[in-house]
């Protein structure tokens, strides 16, 4: 018998805080996670410095999988 799988995926959907943005994410930790949504925040949404309100809709967006 195979044990339980423990890890974890971070993911988020940028719709959940962008209405309509298709920018789908997932990775192994919440950091990389995050930086995955900076440079798409950067890049398609034109932040360039993401505030501390930002900051918590995001952590907040975050879902495990």
């Amino acid at each position: 018998m195979a044990a339980p799988e423990t890890h974890t995926d971070k993911y988020i959907a940028c719709a959940s805080i962008v209405p309509d943005c298709p920018f789908e994410a997932t990775a192994t930790t919440e950091e990389e996670l995050l930086r995955m949504v900076a440079a798409h925040a950067a890049h398609d949404h034109g932040i360039e410095e993401v505030t501390p309100e930002l900051a918590a809709k995001v952590k907040a967006a975050i879902q495990n999988r």
